[in-house]
């Protein structure tokens, strides 16, 4: 009744299921093509808000780096060319200028190209030991006296503090030339702009919870300003500066991090020093109102979903109700019973319905015509298998038997008669197919008997069988092909010295009997094992002639596909044939179903 329920069920929850999944796939696939459009606008949008952000934060820097130009140009031209460093005019200039811009200035200061200072602003000390000359930036001015020169962020460490604090600098130096007394000479002019100026402007367009940031590096690829500095300097963050400071302006997508992660890069050159200010826009962070949004989404999507599942179940139950009906009718009609098959709902299942109906009536006389063919084809297989039996064991059996008479071993003569006389009553066995395992036995002793006088008794051949299994049922003539096979493809051929012997062995296992011929002979190949029990590879016919797939097919049309033979070879260690047989005592009612044709097999008749 469940199986019944079951099937019922599945024909409602495929109808059910498919449209489901149609609906489940299109809501999810518009829910996230709609996302993934959105997340794309926000990501582009995201580039975008960048990218103008760092214009107007490159004309704020550029425009303090034109007005440190400026006061360089205000002191060399104003100050420096138009006093003599020695007069108090040029010291009041130089602290006048300072005093206007000390919000951006650290100090002002002059050397000569001997590194010696002139003059500075704040008046301060120079430490001792501090040599001016190597210097980076004293350096730069001097090898090009042209240009004016950046230096990256560092530590001023040339003047005395009382105060014992460290300023963090940027230095502007530049080649300027100085009066000092009559004759003019070549000096270095060195304006330090306060760090703090420049990280203030950074600090203010860096917020980490928005998955970008910004930083600054020179042409060199050395950080001038980034909000990672600390982590930077741990070890515990890496910037791929030395590959914004060699691209062009521009925006560059789908990079990938020290770190592995995807990013954009948008990339802003600074006038004057040659800086790249360098935007990083992480695609993989989630804005706040991107999740807003996906939120959302999933809210709708899932709405949507369990409206349409609804609106399936009930079309789903329409569309199959007249078919459920139709299966229930079919469903008692395989049971057994005999009711009228459904015929309702649309055209096509009234025409199904009626196309069923019919069929049943088609298949039932059908049916009767195969069981009946059935039977004779399989009462023919049974004689044709059976009557294969090759005459040269016969002939070649009589002729032993006429060079014993001729020899004069009559003795001889009359055992070989007798026990040819005994093999032949067994074989025909009054055209029964089934006989018991006691007279199969006795069969496969005559016939081994013969082979014996035959071969000179070149081989030895044992029994070891349990007389518990002498009653039970089996078809006639299997152990013969087997032993047939054991001789000339086994031991027939061996040497007296090699011991050759035949092993016949039977047992009952539980509902089961086994009967096995065990040689150590030449053995078999593996492909040869698997293919001697299949139709690509028959055994070639020799004295009776019944190969093993002869024997192998007669047991399973008269006993089912669960029994049969099973081989084991190895090569140069022998072979085992094991026949697979039911337990079925033989008694007159158990042999007439069995001869009986049509009669289901074992394995039928258990399922």
């Amino acid at each position: 009744m469940m199986k019944k329920k079951r099937k019922v069920s599945d024909i409602q929850s495929v109808i059910m299921t498919v449209l489901s999944l149609m609906t489940v796939i299109t809501s999810v696939s518009m829910g996230l093509l709609l996302y993934n459009r959105y997340e794309t606008a926000m990501r582009q949008n995201d580039v975008r808000d960048a990218q103008n952000l760092m214009e107007t934060i490159a004309n704020s820097m550029e425009q303090y780096l034109k007005n440190m130009r400026q006061i360089s140009d205000t002191v060399n031209y104003n100050i420096i060319q138009a006093f003599d460093v020695s007069s108090p005019e040029f010291n009041q200039q130089l602290s006048l200028l300072y005093d206007l811009n000390k919000d951006k200035i650290q100090s002002i200061a002059l050397y000569d190209m001997d590194g010696e200072l002139l003059g500075a602003e704040p008046v301060t000390l120079q430490k001792e030991g501090v040599e001016v000359s190597r210097q980076s930036w004293f350096e730069n001015a001097k090898e090009k006296i042209e240009n004016m020169h950046f230096s990256t962020p560092h530590m001023q460490d040339l003047f005395q503090d009382d105060a014992k604090r460290y300023h963090w600098v940027i230095s502007l130096s530049r080649a300027v030339e100085v009066i000092d007394g009559d004759s003019p000479e070549n000096g270095i002019l060195l304006v330090d702009m306060k760090y703090s100026f420049i990280e203030e402007m950074m600090d203010q367009i860096n917020d980490r919870s928005r998955g970008r940031y910004y930083y600054l590096c020179d042409r060199e690829g050395k950080l001038i300003y980034h909000p990672y500095a600390n982590e930077i300097s741990n070890g515990l963050f890496q910037e791929n500066s030395g590959l914004a400071s060699c691209s062009e302006d521009g925006i560059y997508r789908n990079l990938r991090s020290p770190h592995g992660e995807k990013q954009t890069i948008i990339v802003n050159t600074i006038s004057y020093t040659g800086w790249k200010l360098v935007g990083v826009v992480m695609p993989d962070i989630r804005t706040d109102s991107l999740e807003k949004f996906r939120i959302y989404m999933i809210t709708i999507v899932i709405m949507l979903i369990m409206m349409l599942l609804v609106v399936n179940r009930i079309v789903s139950k329409r569309i199959s109700s007249p078919i459920l009906k139709l299966d229930a009718s079919v469903t008692a009609y395989e049971a057994g019973e005999k009711p009228d098959i459904y015929i309702g709902g649309s055209y096509e299942i009234r025409h199904l319905g009626d196309s069923v109906q019919k069929s049943y009536e088609e298949i039932e006389r059908l049916m009767k015509e195969i069981v009946e063919q059935q039977n004779e084809r399989r009462k023919s297989e049974l004689a044709v298998l059976q009557s294969q039996i090759n005459p040269h064991f016969l002939y070649n059996t009589l002729e032993s038997i006429t060079w014993m008479i001729e020899g004069n071993r009559n003795q001889d003569a009359v055992f070989m008669i007798s026990e040819l006389a005994q093999l032949f009553r067994i074989s025909l066995s009054r055209g029964k197919t089934i006989i018991r395992i006691g007279d199969e036995l006795q069969h496969c002793r005559n016939y081994m008997n013969i082979q014996k006088y035959r071969y000179r008794e070149r081989f030895v051949t044992e029994y070891d069988v349990s007389e518990e299994i002498y009653p039970f049922c089996t078809v006639k003539l299997i152990l013969q092909p087997i032993l047939e096979n054991a001789i000339y493809y086994g031991v027939g051929d061996m040497d007296e010295d090699d011991h050759p012997r035949i092993l016949v062995r039977g047992f009952k296992k539980d509902e089961d009997i086994y009967l096995m011929v065990s040689d150590n002979g030449m053995g078999m190949r593996r492909e040869d094992v698997e293919n001697i029990l299949t139709d690509n590879q028959k055994v070639p016919k020799h004295g009776s002639g019944v190969g093993l797939i002869n024997v192998h097919t007669r047991i399973q049309l008269m006993f089912g596909a669960g029994y049969g033979l099973a081989v084991e070879s190895e090569p140069d260690e022998g072979t085992t044939v094991t026949i697979h047989l039911p337990a079925i005592p033989y008694t007159k009612e158990n042999c007439e179903l069995l001869e009986t044709p049509g009669k289901p097999s074992r394995n039928e008749g258990e399922a």
